[in-house]
C-alpha cells in the first residue's frame, strides 16, 4: 500500500520534479536537496528507499536523450572508484554516520563552489588524473549509496575539465544510472525496497519524467556559460544544506 499520509506529498512531489530537473539538465547536482526536503516528513531511510527507483527511471530517459555526447574515456576512469565507494558504504552502512558523511561533502562542494567564483582553476592535467578520478568516484559513490548525495564529488572531479555542456550532463547521466543501478543491492540487502515504499515510488514516477523533460528543455535553451554558473550554483547550494542537515 503506497503512503497515504497527505503531508508526505507535499515534499515529496516538489523533490522529485527538483531531482527530475536537475538530472534532465544539470548533471545532478542540485538533486542533493530532495532527500533532506523529503525527510521533513518520513525516516531518511525511507526517503531515500523510495527515490531509488524513481532514481533509475529518471537515469533511463537522461542516458536515452543524453549518452551519444558522454565521454567514454571519463567513464572508465570514474566507474571502478564509484564501485569501490558503493561497496565500502554498504559493508560500512550501520557504522559511518551519514551525518558526518553529509557535513564532509557539503564542506568539499562549497569550498570548490567558492573555488570557481573566485576564477582559480586546476590545471586541466591535474584535473584530469587518474588518482582524482577514482578518488572522487569513491566518494561519489559513498555518499550516493548513503544519502544520495553522490552529484557533488562526481562534479568536483568533472567541472574543471570544462567539458562542452552536453558532454558534461551526458557523461553525469550515464555514471549515475550505473552507480542507482548497483545501488539496488545494499538497499535489497537492508530491505528497505519493500511493496509499500515501491508503491509509493511508482505512484511520485510520472513526476519523474516530467521533471526529466523539462531539465532536457533547459539544457538545450541554455548557453554553456549558464550551465556551468548553475551547475556550480546548485553545488554551493547543495553543499550548504548538507552542512546545516549534518549538525542537526
Amino acid at each position: 500500500m503506497f503512503e497515504t499520509d497527505i503531508t508526505f506529498y507535499f515534499t515529496a512531489i516538489p523533490a522529485v520534479l527538483i531531482y527530475g530537473i536537475s538530472k534532465g539538465g544539470l548533471g545532478g547536482a542540485l538533486g542533493t536537496i530532495a532527500i533532506p526536503l523529503m525527510t521533513m516528513t518520513t525516516a531518511p531511510a525511507r526517503a531515500a528507499a523510495i527515490l531509488l527507483p524513481i532514481l533509475l527511471v529518471m537515469d533511463v530517459i537522461a542516458i536515452a536523450c543524453h549518452h551519444r555526447h558522454a565521454c567514454w574515456h571519463q567513464l572508465r576512469q570514474m566507474l571502478p572508484g564509484a564501485l569501490a565507494g558503493i561497496a565500502l558504504a554498504a559493508i560500512f552502512m550501520k557504522v559511518v554516520s551519514p551525518a558526518l558523511l553529509a557535513g564532509a561533502v557539503g564542506v568539499l562542494c562549497v569550498l570548490f563552489a567558492i573555488q570557481f567564483y573566485c576564477h582559480f582553476q586546476p590545471a586541466a592535467d591535474k584535473a584530469a588524473s587518474t588518482a582524482r578520478a577514482t578518488f572522487w568516484s569513491m566518494i561519489s559513490g559513498i555518499s550516493s549509496t548513503l544519502i544520495h548525495a553522490g552529484g557533488g564529488p562526481a562534479s568536483i572531479y568533472l567541472l574543471p575539465l570544462k567539458l562542452p555542456k552536453e558532454t558534461l550532463i551526458a557523461t553525469m547521466a550515464v555514471f549515475f544510472g550505473v552507480v542507482n543501478l548497483v545501488k539496488l543491492i545494499p538497499y535489497w540487502l537492508m530491505e528497505q525496497l519493500n511493496s509499500a515504499n515501491l508503491a509509493t515510488a511508482t505512484l511520485l514516477m510520472p513526476l519523474a519524467l516530467l521533471g526529466v523533460w523539462l531539465g532536457v528543455k533547459f539544457l538545450n535553451r541554455a548557453s554553456h556559460r549558464l550551465i556551468y554558473q548553475i551547475c556550480h550554483f546548485s553545488l554551493l547550494l547543495s553543499g550548504l544544506k548538507l552542512i546545516v542537515d549534518s549538525m542537526n
